[in-house]
C-alpha cells in the first residue's frame, strides 16, 4: 500500500509494543491531525503513547471488536493470525503490516534474511560487512529495530538489511531484491495451524522475487531446496561442503559451531554479490562480536565454564550447541520451556544420551516433562541416564548447576523451547541465568 493511500483511510494500529509505537510515530509525522485508532489487550499501553492526542483507544479483553470499524489495520507480528476477527479482516483485505508498507514504499535495495535460527547473527554480520565495504546501511526488522520511522529519512542509495520472522513474512506480497534463506525447522506451531503453514509464510521471502533478484540459500536444507526450485530469482547456494576461502578469518572470530559457519557463508555471499573486497569481508568477520543469548560465553566461575544459549528455542539449536562445544565437556544442561505443540524431541533426546551429559536441570512446567519422557523411552543398557532435576526458577537451576558441575566442565543453558512458561522472553531468561551465575560465583 502506497503512502498516499493512507491519507483518507481510517487506520487502526493493532498491538502497541515496540513496532506499534514506531508505526504510530510514523503516521503522526505523515498526518499530524489524523485521528488514529490503537487496539491492544493490555490496558496499560495507554501510558506508552509518545503523544496521546488524537488517539481513539480500544483496550482490554474486547479490543478486537474495533476491527470492523476501520478500513485499514496495521497489525503487529505477535498477534495471532487465527483469531476469528483477524481471519475475517484478512479475507476483507483490511490487514497490512510495517513490513508490507516498507516493502511497497522504499525504492532502494532491501536484503531480507530469514530462517528458523541464525537470522540475527547473519543479519548483523551482513550489516558489518556492508559497513566495512563503505555502504550506507541500516539494520532493521525482527532484530528489534522497527523500520517505518527510518522510511521517512531513507535515501534511494541506502541499503536495508531486514531480519524477517515468519510472522513478518506472512501474507507479504513483495519479496526483497536479495533474499537469504538459512534453515527451516518446525517452530511457532502454537501460532500457525501446522508446519506447512509456517513453511508457506517463510517461503514468501522469495515467492515474489523476479528474475533480476537474487536468492542465497542453504543447499543442505531439503525443504529450502524445494522452495528454491519454485523461485524465479537467480540462485546462489551455500553449503559446508563448498570450499570456503574465509576459513582462517572465521577461525579468528569468536563464533563457534558449524551452524555459525553456515551463517558466515551466507553473509559472505551477500558481500561478494555487492562487490565488497576480500580484505573488507575478512576484517568484518574477524571484528564481529557474537550477539547476546546465542551460545554466549558468560565466564569461567569456580573453574566451570558457563554458556548462555537462551535463544535456542528449538531442539535443533541445542544439538548444534552441543556439537559446537568440544570434547563432550558439557556435563550440565539447563533446558525446558513453553510447550508450543507438536515439536519432535526424539533427535535431541538421542543427542543428550550420546553426549555423556551427567546432569539435566529442567525449567518446568512445559516441555521439561515431554523431553524427559522421551529420554526415558530411549534409554538402553549402553546409555546411562543423566540425573534430572525439575525447578521453577533460574535461581534454583543455577544453584544446582554449581553443585553438580565440576571444575573444567561446561554448564550450558540451551532450553530447546520458548521462554513463556516462566519468563517474559528469551532475554529475561538469559539475563537471569547470567545474573545468578555471577551471584553464586561470589
Amino acid at each position: 500500500m502506497e503512502l498516499g493511500e493512507l491519507k483518507d483511510k481510517s487506520i487502526l494500529i493493532l498491538g502497541f509494543g515496540r513496532e506499534g509505537i514506531d508505526t504510530f510515530k510514523f503516521l503522526r509525522k505523515l498526518f499530524p491531525e489524523k485521528v488514529l485508532g490503537v487496539g491492544d489487550r493490555n490496558e496499560n499501553v495507554k501510558f506508552q503513547a509518545p503523544n496521546a492526542k488524537k488517539i481513539k483507544w480500544h483496550l482490554g479483553e474486547n479490543y478486537l471488536k474495533a476491527l470492523k470499524n476501520y478500513a485499514l489495520i496495521i497489525k503487529s507480528p505477535g498477534i495471532s493470525i487465527h483469531l476469528p476477527e483477524i481471519e475475517k479482516a484478512f479475507k476483507e483485505g483490511k490487514i497490512t503490516s510495517q513490513t508490507e508498507i516498507f516493502f511497497e514504499n522504499y525504492p532502494g535495495k532491501i536484503i531480507g534474511i530469514t530462517g528458523t535460527k541464525g537470522k540475527g547473527t547473519t543479519s548483523s554480520l551482513i550489516y558489518g560487512i556492508l559497513k566495512e565495504g563503505g555502504f550506507k546501511v541500516h539494520l532493521v526488522g525482527n532484530i528489534e529495530k522497527p523500520v517505518l520511522s527510518a522510511l521517512l529519512k531513507a535515501k534511494v542509495n541506502d541499503i536495508f538489511v531486514y531480519e524477517l520472522s515468519s510472522h513478518q513474512l506472512y501474507n507479504l506480497k513483495r519479496s526483497p531484491q536479495i533474499a537469504v534463506f538459512l534453515n527451516l525447522f518446525a517452530a511457532h506451531l502454537d501460532y500457525y495451524k501446522n508446519f506447512n503453514e509456517y513453511i508457506r509464510a517463510k517461503a514468501n521471502i522469495t515467492k515474489h522475487q523476479r528474475r533480476k533478484d537474487i536468492l542465497i540459500y542453504n543447499y543442505e536444507d531439503k525443504l529450502i531446496r524445494e522452495i528454491a526450485k519454485e523461485s524465479k530469482a537467480q540462485k546462489i547456494p551455500f553449503s559446508s561442503k563448498i570450499p570456503f576461502e574465509f576459513l582462517s578469518s572465521w577461525r579468528k572470530s569468536r563464533m563457534k559451531g558449524n551452524f555459525n559457519l553456515l551463517n558466515v557463508m551466507a553473509a559472505v555471499t551477500v558481500g561478494k554479490v555487492l562487490g565488497i573486497s576480500k580484505k573488507d569481508i575478512a576484517r568484518a568477520i574477524e571484528k564481529f562480536k557474537p550477539l547476546s543469548h546465542r551460545l554466549e560465553f558468560v565466564g569461567k566461575c569456580k573453574g566451570i565454564e558457563f554458556y548462555n544459549d537462551s535463544l535456542a528455542t528449538v531442539p535443533q539449536a541445542v544439538e548444534a550447541a552441543l556439537e559446537a562445544l568440544e570434547n563432550n565437556k558439557v556435563k550440565t544442561l539447563i533446558l525446558g520451556g513453553y510447550d508450543q505443540g507438536s515439536i519432535d524431541f526424539t533427535s535431541l533426546a538421542k543427542k543428550i544420551l550420546e553426549s555423556r551429559i551427567r546432569t539435566l536441570i529442567f525449567l518446568s512446567p512445559g516441555t521439561a516433562e515431554i523431553i524427559w519422557q522421551k529420554i526415558l523411552s530411549l534409554k538402553t543398557k549402553k546409555r546411562s541416564l543423566p540425573e534430572a532435576f525439575f525447578v521453577s526458577s533460574m535461581k534454583k537451576a543455577v544453584k544446582i548447576a554449581y553443585q553438580k558441575t565440576k571444575r573444567g566442565e561446561i554448564c550450558l543453558l540451551s532450553p530447546a523451547s520458548p521462554s513463556f512458561n516462566l519468563f517474559r522472553d528469551y532475554k529475561e531468561r538469559g539475563n537471569l541465568f547470567k545474573k545468578n551465575v555471577k551471584k553464586y560465583a561470589r
